[in-house]
């Protein structure tokens, strides 16, 4: 099955000199850095990329001739540690990953269709248009691995259950808060998702809240916090579902979001907000407790909310679809969803109908 994959390539060089020298490759660089980071070790780094410790000590070298300054520091029973330098090497392709990664995923879908059309490819693919997360991060890769043909594209919920009213995709998806906020943010999709025509797939349920740094230094426990002074937010990009559902909090609070510093400051997944947090940029974000703790973070739960997928009832019966909710449904995948920090797979692959999902509200 054809899949293309589209990565960055992070390069540096000095313009400002006589007779500049080849741009660095600045991935491998960082790729080194950060196994350095976590084992204090150069050599054991060196040989976990598959380097000699001489060609990796070259790297380090023409870096740091590069940048002016050291990149490495030795601490006395610690080993080799990161300079503030390298610490903020690592961060930046730390925030750009995490940036990059779904626009390019996406991308990379949108090629792979215009292949498989010139390829003249006789099996159809499911084409799921979904608000970034991990667990549908997950899905992609196990369909993947179970030879399952899928298209993915990432976008908020609203723009995903729009695609799917317009027939632009098979698969929507989206995520609805448990609690005070549900029948207010599922109003919000009912111009586009109509309970006598489509029917919901359960992803995942998982924990929303509060990205602070280790040791939450500042004290930050609630929303309210983070209108204070020495607070810096960062915020989810407007029309995501995240975005959506922390705007009705701080409503249905009374909080001013003019009084949050860098509350305009939006990203576009859970990542870039826990990037742009561990790298010193702000001090709190919010999103789903996987980003958090993948970033160093500590998360302060806020809320749960339920991961939906919708498609057409009449859907259901295509071949393509019966696939990825086999898959969907399997034991395997399940595992996976539980193993995410914050997500319960324990419904994962249940077919409902809206009033199932839903009882008691009527859209």
């Amino acid at each position: 099955m054809l899949r293309i994959s589209i990565l960055p390539h992070l390069q540096i060089r000095d313009d400002t000199s006589p007779a500049p020298a080849p741009a660095l490759d600045v991935s491998r660089l960082v790729a080194l850095l950060s196994l350095i980071e976590s084992t204090g070790n150069i050599a054991q780094s060196a040989e976990a990329m598959t380097l000699s410790y001489r060609y990796a000590w070259g790297i380090l070298r023409d870096a740091e001739t590069l940048f002016g300054g050291a990149l490495i520091a030795k601490t006395r029973g610690r080993g080799s540690t990161l300079t503030p330098m390298a610490q903020q090497l690592v961060w930046a392709s730390k925030r750009i990953a995490a940036r990059l990664t779904p626009t390019l995923d996406s991308l990379a879908s949108e090629l792979e269709i215009e292949l498989k059309k010139l390829m003249a490819a006789s099996d159809p693919a499911v084409r799921i248009h979904a608000s970034h997360g991990f667990a549908v991060a997950a899905l992609r890769d196990f369909l993947d691995e179970q030879k399952v043909r899928h298209d993915l594209k990432y976008c908020g919920s609203l723009e995903a259950t729009a695609a799917l009213a317009e027939g632009a995709c098979d698969v929507a998806g989206f995520h609805v808060p448990i609690g005070e906020f549900e029948e207010e943010t599922l109003r919000g999709f009912a111009r586009w998702l109509h309970p006598d025509k489509h029917c919901l797939i359960h992803l995942a349920t998982r924990q929303q809240g509060l990205f602070v740094r280790p040791g939450n230094p500042l004290g930050i426990t609630s929303l309210e916090d983070l209108v204070r002074s020495d607070v810096r937010f960062v915020n989810r990009q407007l029309g995501s579902g995240t975005r959506l559902l922390l705007d009705l909090m701080l409503a249905r609070r009374g909080i001013d979001t003019t009084r949050i510093e860098g509350f305009n400051n939006g990203e576009f997944t859970h990542a870039a907000v826990a990037a742009y947090i561990g790298s010193g940029m702000a001090d709190v974000g919010f999103g789903v407790e996987t980003a958090a703790r993948r970033f160093g973070l500590e998360f302060v739960p806020v809320l749960q909310e339920r991961y939906f997928f919708a498609l057409e009832k009449e859907a259901l019966r295509s071949p393509a679809l019966q696939g990825a909710v086999g898959a969907m449904k399997s034991g395997m995948f399940r595992e996976r969803v539980n193993a995410l920090p914050g997500y319960d797979g324990t419904r994962t692959g249940l077919v409902q109908t809206f009033e199932e999902a839903f009882p008691g509200v009527v859209l």
